[in-house]
């Protein structure tokens, strides 16, 4: 029988990405200085104020303040009407040294021996239903929000004039959801729901101060707002995909935008925002699994955040190999202990003829190191890339390599840093994985 699956995403200027962004933006700060710098560092962000809290151990010292408040601008919140704006805010520094005895079980002279930071299962998944080898939900639902903050940038799009300029009147905070029907082969057939949830400004004034002029502007606003997603954003968003996925896209297909009706009040003066919550959206969209460690704000020594990229590694270059059709890979870890305690693969019945989940799982284990210092140096972790993993999924995006430049006060120059970016993603081991099943 067919059924519906969903998955959602939400928008660099939802408060608990505000906070993602912001743990991970004060990693890469300390990286970009200190390769060998141990972080795990929490944010909470609310009406006007940020609290940054944490363990760290490193050699470099950052301007968390101006970093903080940078980031915040450039997401989008520098207007004091959002009450959160990153020129006025309070920042609450709570950063302390990392514990003495989680360090001696990680740190080792030599690092491809460093212990796991903790103990854990984490889980890597990949399924051969969109290009990405992602679940087609969570894809589409990536996009359009990542399209839509294109268009709040760009000012040109889903606007209107005041003082005789063109204004967008979006605003940073935003969530979507995509429903998809599958058939009996877990194929999507169609496109069966999106919703979009967009933060906007007050853009249409009432015509005077009754509650019924107020209700008609609410509703001519969110009539504009919903013809815009229609005519602008679902377009732009069906041209950057596939014919076949475009195809998906019926008459048939439900849209609900702002469903609650005005959306003028959001990102975190609306909602306190948290490091970690909002960890299905950071992989799988509820496809696979997660092991329940949050990624951002840690060093890649935390086998939550460099085990789980591992794990996507393995299981995207398996099915791009093509050993099975779909793929979830687990490892746990024990703290302080270098090699894995379990290596688990289910391939839901798609495998390659006379290959067994048990065979993969084996054959992984030969392939792939999997002692954290390992996949630290083959990931190329110890570097400032976290940023741009804090919104729209740490899993599926494009692999590329950029010069990142970091400025502080307190350094006498710009440091330029050319990392690698979503390494994990990397089809780099599809030829390897084929000579060990014989693929040809």
């Amino acid at each position: 029988m067919s059924y519906l699956f969903t998955s959602e995403s939400v928008s660099e200027g939802h408060p608990d990405k505000v906070a993602d962004q912001i743990s991970d933006t004060i990693l890469d700060e300390f990286l970009a200085r200190d390769p060998e710098s141990h972080v795990a560092v929490e944010s909470l962000c609310t009406t006007g104020q940020v609290v940054v809290a944490g363990e760290v151990s490193s050699n470099a010292y950052v301007d968390l303040h101006n970093s903080v408040r940078e980031l915040i601008k450039e997401i989008g919140y520098d207007r004091g009407a959002y009450r959160f704006d990153g020129d006025s805010l309070g920042i609450l520094n709570a950063i302390h040294e990392q514990s003495g005895d989680i360090n001696r079980g990680v740190s080792r002279g030599d690092r491809i021996e460093q212990g796991a930071g903790d103990q854990g299962m984490m889980f890597g998944y990949a399924v051969d239903e969109t290009e990405t080898l992602m679940p087609l939900t969570l894809d589409l639902s990536h996009l359009i929000l990542q399209e839509l903050a294109d268009i709040r940038r760009e000012g040109k799009e889903m606007a209107y004039y005041r003082k005789g300029k063109l204004k967008t009147y979006l605003r940073p905070d935003a969530k979507s959801q995509v429903t998809v029907e599958y058939d009996d082969n877990h194929r999507p057939v169609r496109i069966d729901t999106i919703v979009v949830s967009t933060q906007h400004d007050d853009f249409i004034p009432a015509l005077d101060d009754t509650e019924q002029a107020q209700v008609r502007a609410d509703q001519e606003m969110l009539a504009r707002i919903r013809k815009d997603v229609e005519e602008v954003l679902i377009p732009r968003v069906k041209a950057k995909l596939p014919e076949d996925i475009q195809k998906l896209f019926g008459k048939d297909m439900k849209l609900h935008v702002n469903p609650t009706g005005k959306f003028v009040l959001g990102g975190p003066h609306a909602d306190t925002g948290l490091t970690g919550r909002k960890i299905i959206v950071d992989t799988y969209g509820g496809r696979g699994a997660h092991g329940g460690g949050a990624f951002s704000g840690k060093d890649p020594s935390k086998v939550d955040r460099s085990a789980a990229y591992a794990c996507r590694h393995i299981a995207k270059n398996m099915v791009a190999a093509g050993v099975a059709r779909e793929m979830l890979v687990q490892v746990s870890y024990a703290i302080g202990v270098a090699e894995p305690v379990s290596v688990f693969v289910n391939t839901f019945g798609t495998a390659r003829p006379g290959v067994t989940d048990e065979m993969i799982a084996d054959k992984i284990v030969k392939l792939f190191d999997l002692r954290p210092g390992a996949i630290e140096n083959t990931l190329k972790l110890r570097n400032p890339i976290y940023r741009e993993t804090a919104a729209y999924g740490h899993m599926g995006r494009q692999p590329r390599t950029m010069v990142k430049e970091f400025r502080s006060r307190y350094d006498k120059a710009p440091i330029l840093r050319e990392v690698e970016l979503f390494t994990w993603e990397k089809l780099d081991r599809v030829d390897d994985i084929k000579k060990e099943f014989g693929i040809a």
